[in-house]
C-alpha cells in the first residue's frame, strides 16, 4: 500500500502503518549518524537539551556526499542502523517517532518502538544520487565539527521509504 504522510508525523498515522507499506514523506526529517547519536547521549547524561526536537521527528541516519552545483546535497543513502541501536530506545522514549536507515535492529530497538509506537523505515541502499532528488533543502544545524556526520536538518518532498518495523513490532525482515 502507498501512503503519504507529513513530517513532523501524526503518531496516530504512524501506529496505523504496516510492515510493507510504500510510504512517502513530505516535510523535515532530521539525519544523524553515529558520531552525533554519541553526542545526543553525552548530553541527554549531562542533563542537557539536544540540539533537535526528537516528538514527532524522524532521523534518517545518512552522512551525505558534497553537493553537486545547483543541488541542496549530494548522495544521500542510508547507513546501517544497527550502529545507532546502543542509543536508539533512550531517544524513543523521548518521543521520536521512527528511524529510516537499512538493515536489521536489535530486538531492544523493537522493544522500544512497540513501547513508544513508533516505525522504522528503510531507504533503498544504494540509491543515494536518487534519493537526494527528493531533498529540496539541507542545513547543518548541529556538531558542524563532525562533517558529513552533523545533524542536518532536511526539507525532503515525496521521500520514499518503505516500513519495515511497525509499532506492533511486525518486521519485514523476518517474513
Amino acid at each position: 500500500m502507498e501512503i503519504k504522510i507529513n513530517a513532523p508525523v501524526d503518531m496516530e498515522k504512524i501506529k496505523q502503518l504496516k510492515a510493507g507499506d510504500m510510504v512517502y514523506i513530505t516535510g523535515t526529517i532530521y539525519t544523524a549518524r553515529d558520531a552525533a547519536h554519541k553526542r545526543m547521549d553525552e548530553a541527554l547524561n549531562r542533563g542537557e537539551k539536544l540540539p533537535i526536537e526528537l516528538k514527532n521527528n524522524l532521523i534518517y541516519y545518512m552522512g551525505p556526499s558534497p553537493a553537486r552545483e545547483g543541488r541542496p546535497i549530494g548522495s544521500a543513502g542510508p547507513t546501517t542502523a544497527s550502529r545507532m541501536d546502543k542509543y536508539t530506545p533512550k531517544l524513543l522514549d523521548l518521543g521520536l517517532a521512527g528511524m529510516i536507515g537499512k538493515g536489521k535492529r536489535s530486538q531492544e530497538v523493537i522493544d522500544a518502538m512497540m513501547r513508544n509506537g513508533a516505525v522504522y523505515f528503510a531507504a533503498i541502499g544504494g540509491a543515494g544520487a536518487l534519493l537526494s532528488k527528493a531533498i529540496t533543502k539541507a542545513e547543518v544545524i548541529a556538531y558542524d565539527d563532525l562533517g558529513t556526520e552533523a545533524i542536518r536538518r532536511l526539507e525532503v518532498k515525496d521521500f520514499p521509504v518503505i516500513v519495515v518495523i511497525d509499532s506492533d513490532g511486525t518486521n519485514l525482515y523476518d517474513k
